[in-house]
């Protein structure tokens, strides 16, 4: 077994190296790929300086562009390494590592296409948020779930697995979505088209340093865009 995490960055120096290393020591068969929308701090220097270890990779992008086309960029570059599982994980540590052999474990023994970390699975499981943005959060699931008919409990939820064979059949260029909302449409392709899918149980807390990319702007606009998901035709994501 292989698998690879594809982890964007923009400006996430003040965690970049620690996050290395805590993946350093998971299990050999797991790598990491960096994706730098060229960081004007440096993020990608202090990456560079893991290269000559074969499970760290970087793969620099001239600009920032949105969440949505970096994991992009991420899984077709990742490709290349031939991982049996590619993961998306925030570089922040509000996505926990460890929770990635879980991840792993189910795929392998439940033959799934995509697990994802679900924050409300098993009630509610999030760590030192202000009760407005847990409420915009929840709210915002459940308004997604309702207008897309979806039963995952946490269709915003970005800490996830996929099956990287499964993955190199999608059609990319169909995918709408940049920001917020890109994670609401992976986890939606998915499941509208039948894909083996489960929510697997994580905490999930709030960064530990360094600024949130999120803003109320960035989650309007992922609401807004549920309803152009809704009425998408839901073939076309994978070839």
């Amino acid at each position: 077994m292989k698998a690879i995490i594809v982890l964007p960055t923009y400006n996430e120096i003040d965690n970049i190296e620690k996050m290395i290393n805590t993946i350093l020591e998971l299990p050999e068969y797991i790598e990491l790929l960096v994706v730098d929308d060229n960081s004007p701090d440096g993020t990608a220097s202090v990456v560079e300086k893991y290269l000559d270890n074969n499970r760290i990779h970087l793969y620099k992008r001239e600009k920032k562009e949105g969440l949505g086309p970096a994991y992009l960029a991420g899984f077709k570059h990742s490709f290349q390494y031939n991982p049996d599982y590619i993961i998306e994980m925030d570089a922040d540590f509000s996505h926990d590592p460890n929770f990635v052999l879980k991840f792993l474990e189910r795929m392998e023994n439940e033959k799934l296409d995509l697990v994802i970390g679900s924050r409300y699975c098993n009630g509610i499981s999030v760590v030192n948020w202000p009760l407005r943005r847990l409420f915009l959060s929840y709210y915002g699931n459940r308004y997604a779930s309702f207008v897309l008919g979806s039963k995952i409990m946490d269709i915003t939820g970005g800490f996830k697995c996929f099956r990287a064979s499964v993955l190199k059949t999608m059609n990319f260029d169909y995918v709408l979505s940049t920001g917020y909302s890109f994670q609401i449409e992976m986890n939606y392709s998915f499941e509208s088209t039948g894909k083996r899918i489960a929510e697997e149980p994580i905490i999930f807390y709030e960064r530990r340093s360094g600024a949130s990319k999120m803003s109320k702007n960035i989650i309007a606009e992922a609401l807004f865009r549920v309803i152009k998901l809704k009425f998408r035709n839901k073939e076309k994501y994978f070839n």
